[in-house]
């Protein structure tokens, strides 16, 4: 790669392990269906993650100013303190724009959980993702919340992945193990996000949880550089959500000894939540709604940072750009003049554009790579895009995806459909 924080990551000597959210020791897991979407079916929709053991939390927000109740609850619990100890989550809805209603669901959802574990409500962060500006059906949700406490167990995470998915074809779920000292820390996620997705997050909930021993303030400054390399690199539709959140809870139950601040440990324990970061956002692109290829945009030799951010965000976000590549289209007249427009600062007689490594472009012309062996690059489902503006040293990645059809046609009558279903079961 051509980023030195996206390299950082690769630095890290790590195992990859089973368990995603319960991997790392004291933690516990499970789901529940609750019927939030629809009471007549079946699938897992409310999900609990709980740290047996007093924690510090740290967590990142849509920047969205239109922010979902357990958005402006999750802020309000984090002023209070930092020992979080649990996560419920739903899916099926989003419980924005619901008004002061909503806020009172999202509480109950918080209370409900605080008092089957003993804890305080403070201490409950609360995630939900679904059909925005529907109201909470959520005493659907706290007459579950008993048996949702009940069958915790340290091998819950496939089961709570399952239930925050939305329009996922599949969970997201990832783990790590890494020496550290004279013995080791975990860390571990689940994740959700298909449509919505844009920097600044993307549309998702993500849950980490880690027993690493360090202090809320280093947890903090791990969290803050995690995010801003991982889910603020990911695009599919630019959209920004209403309920993007990240949530990274550390008990210190790990054998490896504590972090101190500054430290060399320090450092590698940012790398590896990096790491974890990183290939869950990579997940959540893969997975985009309807999406048929993966495409990294690189940019390199830019004047300054924000002009490689510029013109990797103009490129990813393009709508022209991305249905060429949907289309096996190897358009790089599509891609610079996303450059053009980006408003960094650039010189067309410098730019050169490649392909998966192959040269489509060499000083803002065309050159003669044959278009057959273009077109095999874009014709894969993960292939990558370089575009060297030859000005300075500056780096940067975003990860997006092309735009389809099929993209189109399920976002076209999603909050339709859903209305009416409910509507023809008598529950609106």
């Amino acid at each position: 790669m051509y980023d030195n924080e996206e390299e950082s990551s690769t630095r890290v000597a790590f195992k990859v392990i089973d368990g995603g959210v319960t991997a790392a020791k004291g933690f516990r897991a499970n789901a529940v269906t609750a019927g939030v979407k629809n009471p007549m079916a079946e699938r897992l929709d409310l999900a609990l993650i709980v740290s047996d053991s007093p924690a510090v939390c740290d967590a990142v927000f849509t920047t969205n100013s239109v922010k979902a109740a357990p958005v402006r609850l999750c802020q309000q619990h984090l002023k209070l303190g930092s020992d979080i100890r649990a996560i419920i989550a739903n899916s099926g809805n989003a419980n924005a724009c619901t008004g002061l209603t909503g806020i009172q669901h999202a509480k109950a959802m918080a209370k409900g959980a605080a008092e089957k574990l003993g804890l305080k409500m403070r201490q409950i962060m609360v995630g939900s993702t679904g059909i925005i500006g529907m109201t909470m059906p959520v005493e659907r949700i706290t007459a579950k919340i008993g048996s949702l406490v009940e069958g915790l167990t340290t091998d819950g995470s496939d089961k709570a992945a399952a239930a925050i998915m939305t329009s996922d074809t599949r969970p997201k779920t990832f783990a790590i193990e890494v020496p550290c000292g004279n013995g080791s820390f975990r860390i571990g996620g689940i994740a959700k996000g298909a449509g919505m997705i844009c920097p600044n997050m993307a549309t998702m909930l993500c849950f980490i949880t880690t027993d690493a021993k360090l202090s809320a303030s280093e947890l903090h400054k791990a969290v803050r550089h995690g995010v801003e390399h991982s889910f603020n690199r990911i695009t599919i539709d630019g959209d920004t959500s209403t309920n993007d959140t990240v949530i990274v809870i550390s008990n210190g139950q790990a054998d490896a000894p504590a972090i101190k601040r500054g430290s060399e440990e320090a450092q590698l324990f940012s790398c590896a939540l990096h790491k974890v970061m990183l290939e869950l956002a990579k997940m959540i692109v893969g997975d985009g709604e309807r999406v048929t290829k993966f495409v990294e945009i690189r940019v390199r030799n830019a004047r300054t940072n924000d002009d490689a951010k510029r013109v990797a965000e103009a490129v990813a976000k393009s709508t022209l750009v991305k249905c060429s590549w949907h289309g096996s289209d190897p358009n790089w007249g599509r891609v610079i003049h996303a450059v053009g427009y980006s408003g960094a600062r650039i010189r067309e007689e410098l730019v050169d554009i490649y392909f998966g490594g192959l040269l489509a472009a060499k000083g803002g012309l065309v050159t003669q790579t044959p278009m057959a062996e273009l077109e095999k690059v874009v014709k894969e489902p993960r292939f990558n895009v370089t575009i060297d503006l030859n000005l300075g040293t500056a780096n940067y990645v975003v990860y997006t995806s092309d735009l389809s059809e099929e993209y189109v046609d399920f976002n076209a009558s999603e909050y339709n459909a859903a209305v009416h279903s409910k509507r023809q079961k008598g529950l609106a």
